[in-house]
């Protein structure tokens, strides 16, 4: 949306990530998706009498890996507070979080919108455990709970308020999406509340005013959404003002059926919740050893990947980026890069070109490519070899994708080698050439559009086997006379 002249919106986005660990931040429940209700909620998770927590060691390397990524102050010693509301999905009563001590503190992103760069704070990201779930649907005139997610390890990560519309939240949302995933200490899926975020939104008149109030809508578990969200509430909050009301400092849900948020709750204070160092848990000390420990072991990051595929194999900024987009499509990229021996920028027109397309059309991830990498790579090869032109492989590609078998295979059993002997080459042209004096005779007058005729007949009399840069050149020869 275009926000109308004289405002100026003011977005801040608090990001709940769950971490990749097998076992709760706390316990040794499991936290697989999707098991029956309340079968992994533990002594621990539901906070019974005796029971005491023991944190999970990976969830604190995870922190500290993104926090790495985004070049974070990692704190020497942080403290786990307990975090106080009276919700059913919170067995205990309050919530294990970080306070005034979180892990992660002082990061940032850079992000691009419409070829603008722009550099978004990190304020923090802290470690805590995740609440259950409310279940409405299933249950008429009650709700259910289901307690398997509670415990589950989350890092929040805090965006300062430096992004002013929704088209930079969503390049935000989506560069950290990628960051977490590459590094893998988060699946991302927003489906299953992987990755999930909550928009906090004031508007301003003009960006030297002070900030608005501001409204906090929670759990928007998609981009589109996310932009949606954003887009109506700065559009809601304007005209409220201009129509001379005052914003509430409230919670609000995002219905994806309307594309309009609505109230929920008003918003809390930090003072709401009673914070206070959990007594249960001891201060985490992170040393400069541990950190490059955990420094040593991240893989190589999506923005370092971009820079060196743009260097090493000459890509546009566009194709590297696209590339690099998911670690799994950069790895395709890379062994079809390394096992054809073909032109890189070949190998990434095919991987972008037809491969992303087929994938897109059937709804599937790289990952579920009927055609492998290697076995693209043998299509790649088959045509920098001159096996086959460009036109016939598209034509096996096509087969490949049915299922038909790898390109030699398909290359053989339906006859598609290229034709790279010029003797015979010349001889199809000869006839073709005598065979239409008119057109030659029309061709040598000035008509230059008919050499696409001849190209045309002289594929047809090929069967399109016909080497195409071999065939252009004898044929400009022949006509020419």
């Amino acid at each position: 949306m275009t926000i109308p002249a004289g405002w100026e919106a003011v977005i801040g986005l608090e990001v709940h990530c769950q971490l990749l660990t097998k076992t709760k931040i706390f316990s040794g429940a499991s936290t697989t998706y999707g098991a029956e209700p309340n079968t992994q909620a533990d002594a621990v998770t539901l906070g019974l009498p005796g029971v005491l927590p023991v944190l999970n060691r990976e969830a604190v390397t995870f922190a500290v890996k993104f926090g790495l990524s985004v070049d974070a102050k990692i704190a020497e010693t942080c403290v786990f507070a307990r975090k106080h509301y009276f919700y059913p999905d919170l067995p205990k009563g309050y919530q294990i979080s970080q306070y005034e001590l979180p892990i992660v503190e002082h990061g940032h992103l850079d992000i691009e919108v419409d070829g603008v760069s722009k550099r978004i704070g990190i304020t923090r990201a802290h470690l805590e455990e995740d609440a259950g779930k409310s279940l409405h649907e299933a249950f008429h005139g009650a709700t259910g709970i289901d307690l398997n997610r509670a415990g589950t390890p989350l890092i929040e990560i805090v965006s300062e308020p430096d992004i002013r519309n929704s088209a930079e939240a969503v390049a935000y949302l989506k560069k950290l999406h990628q960051l977490v995933v590459a590094l893998g200490v988060c699946d991302g899926n927003m489906q299953e509340g992987s990755f999930r975020c909550d928009a906090n939104v004031s508007v301003r008149r003009g960006p030297d005013a002070p900030f608005g109030t501001r409204t906090e809508t929670k759990n928007i578990n998609s981009f589109r959404y996310v932009q949606q969200a954003i887009d109506y509430e700065i559009e809601r909050q304007i005209e409220v003002i201009e129509s001379g009301g005052k914003i509430n400092q409230e919670t609000r849900l995002f219905n994806p059926d309307t594309g309009e948020t609505r109230a929920m709750r008003s918003k809390e204070n930090a003072n709401d919740y009673r914070y206070f160092p959990d007594p249960d848990l001891l201060p985490v000390v992170v040393t400069e050893a541990d950190k490059e420990r955990i420094r040593a072991s991240m893989p190589e990051l999506p923005a370092a990947k971009k820079a060196r595929f743009e260097s090493q194999y000459g890509l546009s900024a566009y194709d590297a980026n696209l590339l690099t987009s998911e670690t799994a499509l950069a790895d395709y990229y890379e062994t079809v890069v390394k096992a054809s021996g073909a032109e890189a920028k070949t190998c990434a027109n095919w991987v972008t070109g037809d491969l992303l397309a087929s994938l897109n059309k059937s709804g599937k991830s790289i990952e579920e490519s009927p055609i492998s990498a290697t076995q693209l790579a043998g299509l790649v090869a088959r045509i920098a070899d001159k096996t086959i032109s460009g036109k016939i492989a598209k034509d096996v590609f096509e087969a490949m994708l049915a299922g038909e078998g790898d390109a030699d295979a398909i290359i053989k059993a339906k006859g598609l080698v290229q034709i790279t002997d010029e003797g015979a080459i010349a001889s199809a042209i000869d006839a073709i050439i005598a065979a239409n004096p008119q057109q030659l005779a029309d061709y040598r007058a000035g008509k230059d559009k008919l050499f696409g005729f001849f190209v045309g007949q002289a594929m047809k009399a090929t069967q399109g086997k016909a080497n195409p840069e071999a065939l252009n050149r004898i044929l400009k020869e022949k006509l020419a006379g």
